[in-house]
């Protein structure tokens, strides 16, 4: 029996011309979904490299949140008197600094990664949209981490969480698309501009104090209150606080607000992540 000649095997295998999209292009969900393996592996490479020879390992991800907490305790805690009703100003803080650590830093990963990848986004071609969300699903490592902590000072001070306890995920899903909402925004930029990343770490501070982190959201004037709880993340550190502690719940009004805002900011993103990726690889 005759062989097939090599090339006209190849011949017979289905060919995938990769053509920059014009116009508005939609997102491909197809190609994500079969790109999925990729999106594990970029998301446990970015653990990987964040730890890798660090001598505590992932011991950071509980150290950086602890070391906040110990801060705010000491400044707000003990000089400050913020009043936190009958709950210990340390796990007060916790509450929140755990989903705001999550945020921020994913933010961060998500708005730098494009730059941070280049030679990758040069060399190989991958539905470009994998890396902002294997970015904001990497530091949910740290998270589940630091919330063994959280957990444990629950015990610890005899805290029982409530009931609402389920609705964590929630919470913890608004940030998160949020989270990438921004990059797909700051990401594209940071191609083009490096004033992004100078400008992000103050962003991100500013957006730190405009949220109740180290203190209850009860010290804002009520005639601010409804602007002031039309900030995304407000909603999830008093969600966090009111499913873990008992206090009072989040407006969930203005959480209403917000989420439609995130979700038309997460589409208009969509939409202008696909329309610049095509000039990433000439640009980055």
């Amino acid at each position: 029996m005759a062989q097939t000649p090599i090339a006209t095997r190849a011949l017979d295998k289905p060919l995938v011309h990769i053509r920059p999209a014009t116009g508005w292009a939609r997102v491909n969900v197809a190609e994500l979904w079969q790109a999925r393996e990729l999106l594990y592996i970029l998301a446990l490479r970015e653990v990987k490299v964040r730890y890798k020879q660090a001598a505590i390992g992932v011991g950071w991800a509980i150290l950086q949140p602890v070391l906040a907490v110990l801060i705010f305790s000491a400044i707000f805690g003990h000089f400050a008197k913020m009043p936190t009703g009958d709950t210990p100003y340390i796990v007060f803080a916790f509450c929140a600094v755990l989903p705001w650590t999550y945020f921020s830093e994913a933010v961060r990963r998500s708005s730098m990664g494009l730059v941070s990848d280049s030679e990758l986004i040069r060399k190989v071609y991958f539905p470009r949209l994998i890396l902002p969300l294997a970015l904001v699903s990497a530091p949910l490592v740290d998270f589940l981490a630091g919330m063994v902590v959280l957990l444990a000072l629950l015990v610890v001070y005899g805290i029982t969480p409530t009931p609402f306890f389920l609705l964590l995920p929630v919470f913890l899903a608004i940030a998160l698309a949020l989270a990438l909402s921004v990059g797909l925004w700051l990401g594209p930029l940071s191609v083009r501009y490096r004033d992004v990343m100078h400008a992000l770490p103050f962003m991100i501070q500013v957006w730190l104090y405009a949220t109740p982190v180290a203190y209850p959201a009860s010290i804002v004037p009520e005639r601010w209150r409804l602007l002031y709880s039309l900030n995304p993340m407000v909603g999830v550190i008093e969600g966090f606080r009111w499913a873990l502690l008992g206090t009072s719940h989040p407006d969930f009004r203005a959480m209403a607000i917000s989420v439609a805002f995130i979700a038309v900011s997460l589409t208009l993103g969509l939409v202008y992540f696909r329309k610049m990726e095509r000039s990433f690889a000439d640009l980055i």
